[in-house]
């Protein structure tokens, strides 16, 4: 990657090689006008097409793939006018802290306020599209609930059971959009922003197999075309942490990310938070509690009970590791971990995460499932992929431990040290995976894309993950179960109104 001395709104910046402006696009194939042109067919983007389009406007999707793209499966909400309003007030503040005191509350507090209205309007469309959803109202959240004393209300949609996810309901949801008048460009990603002298995104070029077509834009572009997690040369810039890290997605190259910055725009600064998760290789319930946990050599490297799932990541950067741990118990783990913040699977539920088992399965995603047993531990190293001798070794070392009551390698609580010694043995592969870098760029509370000084770009507007300054830590929050769905979701329809809403105020 190359760096290069460029001029930027004035001002003299060493900046990336993949951020050099390209050469402008000036033949087109074909020219269509729309009130609104929306880059990127996934969670914000539909929900801002089929908004603006119920509002009377003219709409477009571009699309780089074949198909409308995302992935998940918890959408949270909060019906604010039955939630104590400075409870959410609260939560909003400790979302501010959870990351890192880096965001703009202006765009947290959109999600809390506007987020249970976008779940009333997107729940029937969701239903009409045939989308495979059901309501879980507070239950994900009670946690939360009871440990703040919180009176909220959250309402939080589910697409699933696995292997069905969001990804799924949104390629139904894009069919509906059709149906209801929104044209889509498949296979036509944007690729260049145009502006007329004073600055204003007029148009937007979208590239096809047969050439360049000019989209025209009358009250706006709206990108939301996602992360960059498929540019080898942005991670290595922006999160080096991720560059031995398999990723979930494919074609997120930060398209949206650098036709901003070649408008004015600007990514936000170095320190961008990433999402790496792991839900599927065994059962959630087992991901934070503070069992042994192990790397490829067998030995331990944190203090479990401090560490959860989504901070694990940061211990295995390494290629070697390259996000993958272990978790190890025993045949007695159900009765060892009563005591154990959460609640223990049961052995039927366990067997559904375990490859060797035939079971009948039911919500998890079979070619990621990773829990096996032995009944010894050289057995269970050797299908787990382990040093078989730091493992024993390791085993040991922590049942002395437990019969002296003290953690003398990380401190953990005597009371969540359990033995190891009762076969047959299980262990569980963790493979954390880049699943989003929740950084963009820059915008106000109205999601207008912002220059270097920090002054809107007419008629540029951007929404989601390739939208910023709504996280801000090392890693992705999980004080909300649904959090970024959530937030997705309710940019699409909260923005795709309020555009709608500026075009009747202009016509009055």
């Amino acid at each position: 990657m190359s760096e290069e001395l460029v001029s930027q709104s004035g001002r003299d910046e060493l900046i990336p090689s993949f951020l050099e402006k390209p050469e402008e696009i000036t033949e087109f194939i074909d020219t269509k006008e729309y009130d609104v042109v929306i880059v990127g067919a996934g969670t914000p983007g539909l929900p801002y097409a089929l908004s603006a389009k119920e509002e009377g406007l003219s709409v477009a999707v571009l699309q780089k793939g074949p198909t409308a793209s995302a992935c998940g499966n918890i959408c949270a909400a909060i019906d604010y006018e039955s939630s104590n309003q400075s409870d959410v007030d609260n939560l909003v503040s400790r979302l501010v802290v959870s990351s890192g005191h880096r965001v703009k509350r202006e765009v947290i507090d959109l999600w809390a306020r506007e987020s249970g209205k976008a779940f009333d309007w997107l729940k029937p469309l969701a239903e009409e599209a045939g989308c495979q959803i059901k309501t879980l109202g507070n239950g994900p959240h009670q946690a939360l609930k009871d440990e703040h004393d919180y009176d909220i209300n959250f309402k939080t949609l589910f697409f699933g059971p696995k292997p069905y996810s969001v990804g799924a309901g949104m390629v139904q949801l894009a069919k509906l959009a059709e149906k209801k008048g929104v044209d889509f460009y498949y296979k036509t990603p944007g690729v260049q922003l145009i502006q007329d002298e004073s600055g204003k995104v007029v148009s937007v070029v979208g590239k096809s197999k047969e050439g360049a077509i000019k989209f025209s834009a009358k009250l706006g572009v709206v990108i939301t075309t996602g992360d960059y997690q498929n540019d080898p040369e942005m991670i290595k810039y922006y999160c080096p942490d991720m560059q031995y890290f398999e990723t979930k997605k494919s074609g997120r190259t930060g398209d949206g990310h650098k036709m901003v910055v070649w408008a004015g725009g600007q990514i936000e600064n170095i320190g961008h938070t990433k999402m790496c998760h792991d839900f599927d290789s065994g059962p959630a319930g087992l991901m934070n509690m503070p069992l042994m946990r192990v790397k490829k050599n067998g030995k331990r490297f944190a203090n479990e009970e401090l560490v959860h799932m989504e901070y694990m990541n940061n211990y295995l950067f390494s290629k070697e590791d390259a996000g993958n741990y272990f978790e190890i118990f025993d045949s007695a783990y159900e009765e060892k971990f009563k005591d154990f913040p959460g609640e223990a699977p049961s052995l039927d539920e366990l067997k559904m995460y375990m490859p060797e088992e035939d079971v009948e399965r039911e919500g998890v995603v079979e070619p990621l499932i990773a829990t096996y047993s032995a009944d010894s531990l050289d057995e269970l190293a050797q299908k787990l992929g382990l040093d078989a001798e730091g493992l024993k070794a390791e085993v040991e070392r922590y049942n002395k431990f437990v019969e002296q009551g003290a953690d003398e390698d990380f401190g953990k609580n005597p009371k969540y040290l359990t033995k190891i010694d009762i076969p047959p043995y299980f262990g569980t592969q963790r493979h954390v995976r880049l699943t989003m870098m929740c950084f963009g760029v820059e915008v106000n509370g109205e999601h207008e894309c912002l220059d270097v000084e920090g002054e809107p770009i007419e008629n540029l507007y951007a929404i989601g993950n390739v939208s910023g300054r709504f996280y801000g830590s090392i890693d992705y929050p999980l004080d909300v179960a649904g959090l970024n769905l959530g937030h997705n979701f309710t940019e699409g329809y909260y923005n795709g109104k309020k555009l709608a809403g500026a075009l009747k105020n202009s016509s009055r």
